[in-house]
């Protein structure tokens, strides 16, 4: 279904395309194909390059699929420019998804960074903040679709803030978006680490909104701590839908310094009642915890603008699931090709939102990777021929039969839909 889906997107022949330049004989596997077929061995669950294998064993459901040294070779080919054709085909698949129905009408890319452990000297692996060993990529996904649009992997020691390396990835972010951020709003959202004046400028100059977390300074405490009751009002949930019991949100744009980041930047506070058990600091005052924001968004509702800004938190979830399609896992001691496998990782993650985008309804169109692979990738069947025709046979009393079947029609006619 997933391959299926990949070739009803274009992202297959895009893919071939952009590989072409890279393949020396005429004969062989397609590299397009390979990659195609390498990211769907990472959204079924794959850890390694050899875990191709899975797909290559089972020839009547995926055809014939490259040896692992084919693998090999396709992605020690993938050098700079062939990146960026990459980049270009899956932008081409995105908007292939989101003219069949996947355009969620609202954008907020998360920017925010991860540590993934190396196991053994690799390329440019190097300590950690947390006292670890290996790499510190950075990742911007599509808050309302869960697309992975773009990454930068880093040695272990980059630094959580740096300015150049946030822009680049927003640059590669906006890429791959099908819309124009002068025509329509797009919000860049990130932690206290993407607080700089480069990134804020960054956004000004491409007419991107941004909110931004803000390192809560003594100062600030002390704007806080003095606010009257009268200043506070009540904050709402993550979805933004009800309250949030306990939160109160309050801006204190006109209390505190924030000249040096321009006239155009708000600060928006919030304080709420620490969770059973937590350890306070020396800012959690009369026994509330305070967090604040930044940002150029011109709406009124506060509370709204403070609950966008906490939506960052499922960037956290869709790291989560990135590490499960691949992440967890640099294969490689050369860095070029752990950085072209971090490409197949954005693939396969976006394969699996554009599964539950388009061809998938109800609990399933939220499930996070491994259900999927329980209910649906990883079901047991029996293929059959007859009358000219190849055909899956599902268990009948498997609780998710409908479910696979319609998404199969789905992801077949998916291209009808553009």
């Amino acid at each position: 279904m997933v391959c299926d889906l990949g070739d009803e997107l274009g992202l297959t022949e895009a893919l071939s395309v952009a590989m072409a330049a890279t393949k020396q004989r005429r004969r062989g596997h397609d590299r397009g194909r390979v990659l195609v077929d390498l990211a769907v061995m990472l959204a079924g669950g794959g850890e390694t390059i050899s875990d191709l294998a899975v797909l290559r064993d089972q020839p009547q459901l995926f055809g014939e699929v490259a040896s692992l040294a084919t693998a090999w070779r396709t992605l020690e080919s993938i050098d700079e420019a062939a990146l960026g054709r990459v980049a270009s085909a899956r932008a081409l698949a995105r908007r292939q998804a989101w003219a069949a129905g996947a355009d969620p009408g609202f954008y907020v890319i998360d920017i925010d960074a991860t540590l993934v452990t190396a196991h053994s000297e690799k390329e440019r692996a190097a300590p950690t903040y947390k006292r670890g060993f290996g790499f510190h990529p950075l990742l911007a996904f599509l808050d309302a679709t869960g697309e992975a649009l773009a990454a930068k992997l880093r040695p272990g020691n980059a630094g959580s803030g740096t300015a150049s390396d946030h822009v680049e990835v927003l640059d590669a972010a906006l890429f791959q978006l099908p819309v124009d951020p002068t025509e329509r709003e797009v919000i860049a959202r990130a932690d206290s680490a993407g607080l700089s004046h480069g990134f804020v400028d960054a956004c000004r100059e491409r007419q991107v909104r941004f909110v931004i977390g803000h390192r809560l300074t003594a100062e600030i405490a002390k704007v806080l701590v003095r606010l009257p009751e009268s200043a506070w009002r009540p904050a709402l949930g993550a979805d933004g839908s009800d309250e949030r019991p306990g939160g109160e949100v309050a801006e204190v744009t006109d209390l505190v310094d924030l000249s040096t980041w321009g006239d155009d930047v708000r600060m928006i506070a919030r304080r709420e009642d620490p969770h059973p058990g937590a350890q306070l600091t020396f800012t959690d005052v009369d026994g509330h915890r305070f967090q604040v924001v930044v940002t150029n968004l011109v709406d009124t509702d506060i509370a709204y603008l403070e609950a966008l800004y906490r939506g960052r938190g499922r960037a956290e979830r869709q790291i989560c699931d990135a590490k499960d399609t691949g992440l967890a896992n640099l294969p490689s001691a050369s860095f070029a090709i752990n950085t072209a496998w971090l490409q197949l990782v954005l693939v396969a993650h976006d394969l699996l939102a554009w599964t539950k985008l388009l061809c998938l309804d109800g609990e399933l169109a939220r499930a996070e990777p491994k259900r999927l692979r329980y209910c649906l990738l990883h079901a047991a069947g029996i293929i059959t021929r007859g009358s000219r025709r190849l055909r899956l046979r599902i268990a009948a009393d498997w609780p998710w039969r409908n479910d696979l079947v319609n998404a199969f029609e789905r992801a077949r006619t998916v291209a009808l839909r553009t």
